[in-house]
Parts: structure tokens; C-alpha cells; sequence
């Protein structure tokens, strides 16, 4: 019989998943705020946590959204500090949408999540990375801000461009579009400020060399760009399944966070 995660760990003072697993405090803090129930989901937001935290990775992070859970209200929380406040960066939904055990859909009109993380408040000009996981295809953009400074990943921006814009004040279309299935990441580190990364699944996808420019004033959202105080443009009806935010990530950490992101996601039976 499978152990909850109710059942405390005398011992170490840890609560257990499924088969004794000791629970990392960091887990069960999610866990808890989100209302994960289901030993399946307890048990892969455990082991990515400690899979993140294996590949000495967790700190690099201000944000991780699993989407896990069936609700607005379960795929909120932000895994690395889930209180329900802004200054958390917990999210907050606008529009249509849908949110299942596969993820949050935005409806692709109005549909957007505001993740208040604004990148001139918290992120590094040469150092950051976002990235998000999508199960279904579609034209837009995945994330980002664009009041001043854009800051956004369109691996199929309208049908005919891709873009990943790391804190410029320009944007640089590129051909061919790649409109693939997983997990995208836009990375920019310090060993090469000027380089715009665009990772998928773990590989370089594209890159180029771009100056910086500035860090955006607005906070970044999921499922299109900021571009004002109250618009969001370039929607998208993707099916995400996973967002981060945080600093840029080495060539040997971009492939060991998908992998850990692709295992998270297969628990879940949901990957791509």
C-alpha cells in the first residue's frame, strides 16, 4: 500500500511520498500551499526539487511554475517561494483559459498569467534565462516583457519569424520557424553577454550575437509579451506545462535542466 504524504518520518522529522521518499522541506512547502493530494504529484514535485538541487541548479532560479494540480488555484504557486503574494511571484490569472492535470491553456485572446517578476527589480542584464514547456503548438509568444526592453521567446512568433529577445531594445527576426514540442529556453549568461540563446529539449536551437540594452520596468507574463501597464499582446493557446525564470544557465545546465524537467513531466505522464 502506497505511504501518503501525511505519514511523518519519525526518524529524520521528513513527511514521506509514496515508498518512504523522504519529502525536502522545499517540496513540502509547495505542496502544502497548492493542496497536491494525489501521491502521483507529491511525488514528482519531490524529486524534481531534489533533482534541481542535484545538479546544483535550484539556486539559479526566482521562479518555477509546475502547473500541477486541476485548478487556477493549484497552478499558481511558485515553487521556489509559494506564498500567496506578489513579492512570492505567485500567479495570477487573466482571461480564458483552462487548467487540468496537463497543464494551463491559455485561450490564446485574452488568456495570460502575470507572474509580477519584473526583470529591473530582479533579474541580471547578462545573466538570465526563462524558459516554458508546451504540449501543443501555436503562433504568439510563449512569455516575456516588452514595455522598454524585450524580453520574450516566440519559437513561432506569426507564421513566419521566431524570436528570443534577451534584454533588448530591438527585435531580431529568425528563420526557419521552429514550432516544436517541450521545453524552451531563452538564455543569455555572463561568459558570453552578447550571445541570445534559444535552447529546446536540452540542444542549442539558434543562437546570435546581440548587445544588451536595459532591463524592462513591467512585470513578465505567461501565454504572450507585456506591453504596457494593462496590455498583453501576442497571446498563445499552447498548452504549458512548465515555466522558470532566473539566471542564465552553462551549456552542461541547460541540458541537465531539461532533463530534470522531461522526468518531472513523464512522471506526471504528460511529457513530449
Amino acid at each position: 500500500m502506497s505511504i501518503q504524504i501525511s505519514i511523518s518520518n519519525s526518524i529524520r522529522g521528513y513527511r514521506s511520498v509514496p515508498g518512504g521518499v523522504p519529502v525536502a522541506p522545499d517540496a513540502q512547502a509547495f505542496i502544502t500551499a497548492a493542496s497536491i493530494t494525489d501521491p502521483t504529484q507529491q511525488a514528482a514535485i519531490n524529486t524534481l526539487v531534489v533533482d534541481l538541487k542535484g545538479y546544483s541548479i535550484w539556486s539559479k532560479f526566482d521562479a518555477i511554475y509546475p502547473f500541477i494540480g486541476n485548478s487556477a488555484s493549484q497552478h499558481k504557486w511558485n515553487l521556489k517561494d509559494p506564498r500567496d503574494l506578489d513579492a512570492a511571484f505567485r500567479l495570477v490569472f487573466s482571461g480564458g483559459g483552462a487548467w487540468t492535470v496537463n497543464g494551463y491553456t491559455p485561450n490564446g485572446t485574452n488568456g495570460y498569467a502575470n507572474t509580477f517578476l519584473t526583470p529591473s527589480t530582479t533579474l541580471s542584464a547578462t545573466n538570465v534565462h526563462i524558459s516554458t514547456y508546451i504540449r501543443t503548438a501555436s503562433q504568439g509568444v510563449l512569455m516575456g516583457t516588452d514595455n522598454s526592453f524585450r524580453l520574450w521567446i516566440a519559437p513561432n512568433f506569426n507564421g513566419t519569424n521566431k524570436y528570443f529577445e534577451l534584454n533588448s531594445l530591438n527585435a531580431t527576426a529568425r528563420t526557419p520557424i521552429s514550432n516544436s514540442l517541450g521545453l524552451w529556453a531563452g538564455n543569455k549568461t555572463p561568459s558570453d553577454s552578447f550571445s541570445n540563446q534559444l535552447w529546446l529539449n536540452g540542444v542549442l536551437n539558434d543562437s546570435f550575437s546581440k548587445v544588451y540594452d536595459g532591463l524592462d520596468t513591467l512585470p513578465i507574463v505567461i501565454g504572450g509579451r507585456r506591453t504596457g501597464a494593462s496590455t498583453v499582446s501576442n497571446y498563445v493557446s499552447s498548452q504549458i506545462a512548465f515555466s522558470a525564470i532566473g539566471d542564465g544557465l552553462t551549456d552542461t545546465e541547460a541540458a541537465n535542466f531539461y532533463t530534470a524537467v522531461q522526468a518531472f513531466n513523464t512522471t506526471l505522464a504528460r511529457q513530449v
